[in-house]
């Protein structure tokens, strides 16, 4: 891999570093939901399977989320079967996309999840407040603000097979009028290999910096800054080019203000901004020069917004969150070809071409109304004007839409509070986005795609019972206007809205969708030392309008830990099940892939062990896929060929997998 330099510059925002209180040792393998619809987990825990160098792996243990791999790093998370801007991903209140053209670097491949405090994922349209039509849910990245003073932070080292190396530094230093951070980052692996020993073309490397400063006058108010760069490189295994250059740079403002008055409780406002810049070449990471041209892509992306959230206790039961969201998105490319790497690399001497810009303005409200100590009642409400103009036609064109959001939810306590049973109606409209847009022949209000419509039932219960706990939530959904998209050499004769690239052909089209599934996860302990935990998940979909399968529907995905804990060292046994899936709708899917095939069941037996050797310092170990099981996710890209490597039909996943990650915190 290339070594580029990192520039690094002081910055401020309102994030913290745990100082870990070591009374266990916890390897993340099957976390629970504790509340309706929401689940948290610490961001700053081990997890099996391999600790994760991204957002979208992060999420990879969640009951409900799979990944689409495309090579070592940068895969697209998928939640209840839904993807790209179905699932909103808010990193510290930021929300945009990536730059590539072909989602290379979707949001979550500029999440080093360890430097965040926490991740919380809401699943379903049962929230407003985070933005317009994400029908799967949202996924929050996270990082709280603390009251503590002095001097704090967290570093960890991991290694792992195939060259894996992590490294974090989270430092903070702190008084009772303010706080500076630093997170610095740094994360690579070469080449893995497959179950069947198949070397894989995913080799990455990427390394990031988040600066903070934080004015606190007083212990209710708070003002930061903060600042976060971040460069990668990765090679992919799905595609012809590989990513050369993932550059990201951030700048925020964050104020807060608590316990204004009896009735405005709480007040905050975030004004971001953030550009990313990325190159894909076909030469660059690989050993071999192209057989024909050496291509080049530089495409970027501007992405400017801002966030009012405000907190009213209306009355003692009665509380709502009102505010109102703005974001403006600039997306532009150019590009070089040529015979040789410097006539390619040409590209860097070209005007930028705009191709699309939106922008989207959107008004929120979400209410509470606690009707006694067990019950609750919560709704919502949104409305978002939303404004595109496509630049790369013959004639610009503009489109416009006003979106609509709103859901409703009872919550209900029995037994005391051990169990709480929910029942929630969604509803949320979601407009095409970038890769929907050029994907279509044309963005004009009488052509476009019309907005995807999600009408949908969730229901279920949380439960905790002496020393066990546990969740079941399920879900039934009608879309009408579903958003469908065919790749393949020869145009769709479902789909209409075609047009030509990289020398195949996508289309685009409205359908009508059914889809449904069931989650559960428990926990809990067999004995004093013996602890048992689990998730399921299962979804079905139907592409009403074809009278087939809804294409891109993983299968029942299940997890079961069997865990030994002593004094301060732990141990345990991670299996994993993935059923086979063979309802598929080849070539047709979404953005980010396409069904390629039928897929097998496979079995994943995995170990780990954790121990304290101080209060302050924690080591944890794994051996993932210890059988060496040869298998790739239903939700796979197809492989690409690469010279000097084996063909390959899906991107498989890694095989044996030893690692270590020591950690100290103070």
């Amino acid at each position: 891999m290339r070594k580029r330099p990192l520039a690094l510059a002081i910055v401020v925002a309102s994030h913290t570093t745990l100082a870990a209180e070591v009374n266990e040792e916890v390897i993340v393998t099957a976390p629970s939901m504790e509340a309706p619809l929401t689940l948290t987990i610490d961001a700053k825990a081990p997890q099996q399977p391999l600790p994760a160098n991204d957002g979208a792996a992060f999420l990879k243990t969640v009951a409900g989320f799979n990944v689409i791999r495309k090579g070592g790093t940068s895969g697209d998370p998928v939640l209840r079967g839904q993807v790209a801007s179905r699932l909103n991903v808010v990193l510290d209140g930021m929300s945009f996309d990536g730059g590539c053209g072909s989602r290379m670097d979707p949001p979550t491949a500029y999440v080093f999840p360890e430097s965040y405090d926490s991740v919380t994922v809401i699943k379903g349209p049962q929230t407003v407040a985070h933005g317009a039509g994400h029908s799967a849910g949202v996924v929050l990245f996270e990082n709280e603000s603390k009251q503590d003073t002095g001097f704090s932070g967290t570093t960890s080292l991991m290694t792992g097979s195939w060259g894996r190396t992590d490294a974090l530094a989270d430092l903070r230093a702190a008084n009772a009028k303010g706080f500076i951070e630093a997170t610095l980052s740094h994360a690579e692996a070469d080449d893995y290999e497959d179950g069947a020993g198949v070397k894989v073309h995913s080799a990455y490397e990427r390394r990031s910096g988040v600066f903070t400063l934080g004015y606190t006058p007083t212990p209710l108010t708070e003002l930061s800054l903060d600042y976060t760069i971040s460069e990668a490189e990765a090679a992919y295994a799905d595609r012809g080019m590989d990513g050369s250059v993932f550059d990201r740079e951030s700048f925020g403002i964050t104020a807060k203000h608590k316990m204004i008055s009896e009735l405005l409780q709480n007040a905050e406002l975030r004004v971001y901004h953030t550009y990313i810049d990325h190159v894909m070449d076909n030469y660059s990471l690989r050993d071999k020069p192209p057989m024909m041209m050496f291509m080049s892509s530089n495409p970027d992306r501007t992405t400017d917004g801002a966030k009012v959230s405000i907190d009213f206790a209306l009355a003692e039961n009665q509380t709502l969150t009102a505010g109102f969201t703005w974001q403006q998105d600039e997306h532009t490319n150019r590009s070089g070809m040529g015979p040789t790497e410097a006539a390619a690399d040409a590209f860097s001497s070209k005007p930028r071409m705009v191709d699309l810009k939106t922008e989207i303005f959107g008004v929120f409200g979400e209410f509470e109304h606690q009707f006694d100590e067990g019950t609750r009642w919560i709704s919502g409400l949104r409305v978002d004007d939303w404004e595109a103009q496509r630049l790369d036609l013959t004639s610009p064109v503009n489109a416009n839409e006003t979106l609509t959001a709103a859901f409703t939810r009872f919550e209900h306590e029995l037994r005391g509070g051990s169990v709480t049973t929910y029942f929630g109606l969604g509803y949320t409209q979601r407009p095409l986005d970038y890769w929907e847009a050029i994907s279509s022949a044309a963005l004009d209000l009488d052509t476009q795609l019309n907005p995807e419509t999600t009408q949908q039932l969730d229901m279920g219960f949380v439960w905790r019972q002496d020393r066990w706990s546990g969740s079941v939530s399920g879900f039934f959904g009608k879309v009408d206007d579903y958003i469908l998209v065919y790749s393949g050499m020869m145009p769709s004769s479902r789909l209409e809205s075609c047009t030509t690239r990289m020398m195949s052909t996508v289309c685009s089209g409205n359908i009508d969708a059914t889809r449904y599934g069931l989650e559960a996860d428990f926990q809990g302990e067999l004995s004093e030392n013996w602890s048992l935990k689990g998730n399921i998940a299962w979804v079905r979909g139907s592409n009403d309008t074809h009278n087939t399968a809804l294409a891109q529907t993983p299968p029942l995905d299940a997890t079961l830990n069997l865990e030994y804990r002593q004094n301060n060292w732990s141990a345990g046994l991670v299996t994993r099940y993935i059923a086979k899936q063979d309802r598929i709708d080849a070539r047709y899917g979404t953005i980010v892939g396409q069904d390629i095939s039928t897929t097998g069941d496979a079995f994943v037996v995995s170990f780990n062990a954790a121990t304290a050797l101080t209060p302050s310092l924690r080591l944890a170990a794994g051996l993932d896929n210890a059988l060496d099981e040869d298998y790739a996710e239903h939700l796979s890209r197809a492989g690409a060929t690469v010279i000097g490597y084996p063909a390959i039909d899906k991107v498989s996943e890694p095989g044996r997998t030893l690692w270590a990650k020591l950690s100290y915190s103070f």
